[in-house]
């Protein structure tokens, strides 16, 4: 299977990175791909095991899904991996270099929509996380 990999270069130091990656109090500023949506609510039990529920919508109302799924290991502050309620894996590298940190995420795309598409969202959240972390 393809995976696809978004970066982003965070001027922060790694334990703020990890901090507001992790947080449910900071998910639910920044996780959403596009300012016409938002993340009301956000649970996350941050350990080999622990679940995660983000709920994402549409402002308008028109739409919503939750993203769940299962950790399936945590080593704070440098990785995270999990697996999506329907199977896809995730990983997440957090590298700390001078003071910056580079943010890493390597996903199993889903087969309705195209790769760039997905590619394009989660880039599309992983730049909102930055701004916010860096803003924040």
């Amino acid at each position: 299977m393809n995976r696809i990999t978004v970066k982003t270069e965070i001027d922060a130091p790694v334990k703020k990175v990890w901090d507001y990656f992790t947080n449910p109090a900071h998910i639910t500023k920044w996780n959403f791909a596009h300012e016409s949506w938002h993340c009301p609510h956000a649970e996350n039990d941050i350990k080999a095991g622990g679940n995660f529920n983000f709920r994402m919508e549409a402002k308008d109302g028109s739409f919503g899904f939750d993203f769940k799924g299962k950790y399936d290991s945590v080593n704070p502050p440098h990785t995270i991996t999990y697996t999506l309620e329907d199977g896809r894996n995730v990983e997440i590298v957090f590298q700390e270099m001078d003071g910056k940190t580079e943010v890493t995420q390597i996903f199993e795309p889903e087969k309705t929509n195209s790769e760039e598409m997905q590619e394009s969202g989660w880039q599309a959240i992983l730049d909102q996380f930055k701004n916010y972390t860096e803003n924040n």
